[in-house]
């Protein structure tokens, strides 16, 4: 885990390396995480598949099961 100061990364913004993401302590507690643009997309993809799955296992339950072949009927 990457863990690094306000100080350093205010020092430090300009060339920042986000191959992980950058956990950024301020007075010993941790305020901030900073990541890539694409990393924050993925994870916000990730999330709203899982979303979605949820919903799907939420509405099945409201509706009772359904065969595979229906759930993938288009």
């Amino acid at each position: 885990m990457n863990i690094q100061t306000v100080s350093y990364l205010k020092a430090h913004a300009n060339n920042l390396e986000l191959d992980t993401p950058l956990h950024v302590t301020q007075n010993g507690k941790e305020v901030y995480v900073v990541q890539s643009a694409d990393a924050f997309r993925q994870q916000q993809r990730d999330l709203a598949l899982l979303k979605l799955i949820n919903l799907s296992e939420r509405s099945l339950q409201l509706q009772g099961e359904i065969a595979l072949d229906e759930a993938f009927d288009v």
